[in-house]
């Protein structure tokens, strides 16, 4: 019998220890492991760069929440995505949504084109446009979806029927949705990516990443990239995110909820001009969100009118909003995406996406809502 969610998350990959009994998993901080004999290996492990009991239970975990066959943790977000895009070869092309966090702008443009990749960025919203860009050399389709920081919700199913219909890869960054309201690989995705810095670990206090895949090839060379390139995280890192992990149902639950309300609260405010989250009937893509996902998430984004100095005057008077980049930690984060988070991205990418010095983004924790409520009432 398939176990659900919430019981995969506190058991999968977390065993008890065979030799103590230990419930909890233990952090194996060591660097080699004795072998039985010369290539003889105690349970597979050898070097911990190539494997660790810690990451072990960790990748075991998330891939299984994911409803997926194979997973890997690395030492960040950015760590998991450049290492997917170190599969391709020179001369290769990636069509990547437009709205996506400018860290893997940043890296498409200004490391991976160095080394004679191709990168366009289109509007994934509407699948019909993207037939009319795949060339010969695409290779992979790149989504976020709901993205950063304009929470634009894509069709994946869409868009994975015409990627394999071309024999095309398709990558989603699941950040934002977690595998508890949105499981991509059920709609055809091939490999999903993660920072579990954010929601997956939830407590503000690690960088990670993570990749999930159902397939063994794929995941056999991801695998070997990152052996070969050294791109793992320790296994402090990995017991954290583990932790983390036990309680994301209940937290991902209240991160909806309160975020809810405060959507809600803030379309009524004068002082706002437009509020974007997927939950919300005015979201563009509502509908589909309610189709392809489970919940709506923690994420919020707005519009406050009167410009940078409005903007900059409200988010240096907020008090139980920390004024911090990031996202995805029980406690409530606002930030300003142009100065901000994305502030590597190009001013004309920015006026083109519509990322202005009126956008707020707030990550939604899981305080008291009316306190988060009153706190964003005196500060607007």
């Amino acid at each position: 019998m398939k176990q659900r969610f919430e019981t995969r998350a506190i058991h999968t990959g977390c065993e008890p220890e065979p030799v103590t009994g230990a419930v909890v998993t233990p952090i194996f901080q060591t660097s080699t492991f004795v072998q039985e004999s010369p290539g003889k290996k105690k349970e597979g492990y050898a070097y911990a760069r190539t494997h660790n009991p810690t990451r072990t239970a960790l990748e075991k975990n998330i891939a299984s929440l994911e409803d997926g066959n194979y997973g890997l943790a690395f030492p960040s977000g950015m760590a998991a995505i450049s290492t997917v895009t170190q599969m391709l070869n020179a001369g290769d092309h990636v069509i990547s949504c437009d709205d996506v966090y400018s860290g893997t702008f940043r890296v498409f443009e200004k490391v991976f084109k160095r080394q004679n990749l191709e990168f366009d960025f289109i509007d994934l919203t509407k699948p019909h446009s993207l037939e009319k860009q795949i060339k010969d050399n695409t290779k992979i389709i790149w989504l976020e979806s709901p993205s950063n920081p304009l929470l634009k919700i894509t069709d994946i199913k869409s868009i994975t029927n015409i990627a394999k219909n071309n024999n095309i890869l398709t990558v989603i960054d699941n950040t934002f949705a977690t595998p508890f309201f949105q499981k991509p690989l059920n709609l055809g995705v091939d490999i999903v990516v993660h920072s579990t810095t954010k929601y997956l670990n939830g407590h503000s206090d690690i960088i990670g990443g993570a990749v999930v895949t159902n397939d063994r090839e794929l995941y056999d060379k991801i695998r070997f990239i990152q052996n070969a390139a050294g791109s793992v995280p320790g296994p402090f890192d990995c017991f954290l995110v583990l932790r983390g992990i036990k309680t994301l149902a209940i937290r991902m639950e209240r991160h909806q909820e309160n975020a809810m309300k405060i959507a809600q609260f803030l379309e009524k405010h004068t002082k706002v001009r437009k509020v974007i989250y997927p939950g919300l009937k005015s979201h563009p893509q509502y509908e589909l969100a309610k189709r392809q996902m489970s919940g709506f998430g923690g994420i919020i984004s707005f519009f406050i009118k009167g410009g940078l100095d409005a903007s900059r005057s409200f988010l240096e008077r907020v008090e139980i909003f920390s004024l911090a980049e990031s996202l995805g930690g029980v406690e409530s984060l606002i930030e300003h995406p142009a100065i901000m988070t994305h502030t590597s991205l190009p001013k004309e990418v920015k006026e083109k996406l519509g990322i202005s010095d009126e956008l707020i983004r707030m990550s939604v924790g899981i305080e008291n809502v009316d306190d988060l409520i009153d706190d964003l009432e005196k500060s607007l």
